[in-house]
């Protein structure tokens, strides 16, 4: 009932009145319960919004800190986790974006819910322009010619899905019209002798493998959706053919990196088929990284690594036959035999020590192990000052102020040692340290030394993801070619170069190139020469 249909009131007698008012009374209290419903629901949508917003904000800072938490082969259980929490992130930022309605570009910024910063999009990525011009060929309004002023630039990223193509190699044959003479050009090096495979195919399918986790018998369904029938074990051919052309220059990548004066080492276990038992043993991929940048060293990094069938301490021995200097690793009692000598020296790692303690005090809460993750984190505050700088000031900065924080350390472990149980778990971490004391100094007394062996168990968290998607090899053989392969898409990565860009102009390249000067086809020397897109060196 509105205005345009109450009655004549003056004609109403009381009893109609009453009436009247008692059903405009209901009309405007229906209308009021309804708004009253509606309020209820936008103020319930806002506060889910809201709720939301505060969970994806929290699961960020939650993933960032397992992010920094993360140390060597431990740390899958915290990949694990950081695995759910993007999934729920994704989830809920998704939800978001599709519940939010959308804002035209011309809308006012106060319009636009607030977001992270929006990065401009790599220059070095091709461009194609698509010119919109207006439909008007005349000024609307009086007709008038209208003139250039100038041009509103906006940019979105495109996706080009891969594509394969054939390459036909055209040798035309010449004769001689005087003595039949048949002339015709010698054909192209093809990177393995009579296959079908280009450079760049063999670059993306071993980047696919090794880096991006991705079995064969999956990569040659994904080229069967493209029309194109590639075997598994014909990609298996090829990933072992490219292993063995790579060998030279992976050579040369061992010898570079043995020549430095201090290296990261550690080792991780790849399930490898038995021959003829169809059952699984335990393999072994070492990794030696050479990486002196925190140091303020110049010299290229790179990452080598080696398959070995087993663990024995005899593959550490062989492998570091030619090196001397310092040796950071873990407590492996197969690299103890290795110092011996004298010719290398062990420095030990914090993290290692670190983790003992953190993982007591997540499942104990114990008082002693927080006191212990305090102090090493004052520790590595120093650290993280003076990354980058050179040995010597390195150095002096540690004996000035770590060495103090370490001596504190010492002598409370040893009172607290006194006060413990001597088989608790908070001993065992304890007595861990201690027995390694003199190692865990070392990084006071040179500046080259870091303080942890995380370069190391940061070059082995490929092989951990990888580990997770398939068997790792089918033989030992596999082993190895996974370590050759591994060892150049580690280095590419370590100098900040896409590894199949690289890869494939090395496959381009490599069987024309002279070995005495195979040096020239390690990445850091390719990327100088090429220019190829440097990104965030890992």
């Amino acid at each position: 009932m509105d205005a345009a249909t109450l009655p004549d009131l003056d004609q109403l007698d009381s009893k109609a009145l009453k009436s009247l008012i008692l059903a405009l009374h209901d009309q405007v209290f229906s209308h009021q319960k309804q708004l009253t419903t509606q309020q209820e629901e936008i103020l319930s949508q806002r506060q889910q919004l809201a709720s939301r917003d505060v969970e994806i904000e929290h699961l960020k800072l939650l993933i960032a800190k397992l992010r920094r938490q993360q140390f060597g082969r431990s740390s899958e259980k915290w990949e694990h986790q950081i695995e759910q929490l993007e999934l729920r992130l994704e989830e809920l930022e998704a939800r978001r974006t599709k519940e939010t309605p959308a804002v035209k570009e011309s809308a006012p910024a106060s319009t636009v819910a607030a977001r992270s910063v929006r990065r401009p999009l790599p220059a070095h990525l091709p461009r194609e322009v698509q010119k919109y011009l207006p439909q008007q060929e005349a000024c609307p309004d009086c007709g008038g010619q209208l003139k250039h002023l100038g041009e509103e630039v906006s940019e979105i990223l495109e996706y080009v899905p891969a594509s394969l193509k054939v390459i036909q190699y055209v040798r035309p044959k010449l004769a001689c019209a005087c003595c039949d003479r048949i002339v015709q050009a010698a054909a192209p090096s093809r990177p393995i002798e009579r296959s079908i495979a280009g450079p760049g195919l063999l670059a993306h399918i071993l980047t696919s493998k090794y880096c991006d986790h991705l079995p064969l018998y999956r990569q040659s369904q994904i080229f069967a959706r493209a029309g194109v029938e590639l075997d598994r074990s014909t990609l298996a051919e090829w990933v072992g053919g490219s292993s063995r052309l790579l060998a030279p220059l992976v050579e040369a990548l061992r010898r570079h990196v043995m020549a430095a004066g201090k290296l990261h080492a550690d080792d991780t276990p790849v399930p490898v088929l038995a021959p003829g038992l169809g059952k699984t043993k335990t393999g072994r991929l070492w990794t030696y990284v050479r990486d002196d940048r925190p140091a303020g060293d110049g010299t290229p990094a790179a990452v080598w690594f080696a398959y070995s069938p087993d663990r024995k301490g005899e593959h550490p021995r062989s492998h570091l036959s030619n090196f001397t200097g310092t040796l950071q690793a873990d407590g492996y009692a197969g690299f103890e035999h290795i110092y011996e000598a004298g010719r290398i020296q062990g420095a030990a790692c914090w993290a290692h020590v670190r983790r003992k303690f953190y993982d007591l005090e997540v499942a104990h809460k114990s008082p002693v192990a927080a006191e212990a993750l305090q102090r090493i984190a004052g520790l590595y505050a120093i650290e993280k000052e003076i990354r980058g700088r050179p040995p010597d000031e390195r150095r002096e900065v540690r004996n000035t102020r770590s060495r103090p924080l370490l001596e504190s350390l010492k002598q409370w472990f040893e009172e607290t040692l006194g006060k413990l149980s001597r088989k608790s778990d908070t001993a065992m971490a304890v007595r861990y340290a201690l027995g390694r004391w003199e190692a865990l100094l070392l990084f006071c007394d040179d500046g080259r030394i870091e303080i942890d062996n995380n370069a190391a168990e940061r070059a082995l968290r490929v092989v951990a993801l990888g580990r997770k998607n398939f068997l790792f090899a089918g033989s030992d053989g596999g082993g190895e070619s996974a370590a050759a392969i591994y060892s150049l898409l580690g280095t590419a990565k370590l100098n900040g170069i896409d590894p199949e860009s690289y890869l494939r102009n090395v496959l381009s390249r490599i069987a024309d190139h002279p070995i005495k000067h195979i040096e020239e086809l390690l990445p850091w020397n390719v990327a100088a020469s090429l220019q190829l897109p440097i990104q965030e060196a890992a």
